[in-house]
């Protein structure tokens, strides 16, 4: 009984550990290369974009409909 608890717990923790690996290489290499995990890149919002022109218009749109109820 105590022994499947302990079994399932460890188990738990090695698939936890699997899980959060790919995360904790990706915190490592963005302190490691200084804050740019990318290298040089524009900020957010300096780039056009036919998909972000399209979402706000689909968002003005749903504004519009919402204020005329």
């Amino acid at each position: 009984m105590i022994g499947d608890l302990i079994e399932i717990g460890i188990a738990m923790w090695i698939i936890a550990c699997l899980a959060f690996a790919p995360l904790g290489y990706f915190i490592y290499m963005y302190t490691m290369k200084s804050g740019e995990p990318f290298g040089d890149i524009e900020p957010h919002g300096d780039s056009d974009s036919k998909v972000l022109d399209l979402a706000e218009q689909a968002i003005h749109a749903i504004k519009g409909l919402i204020a005329k109820k």
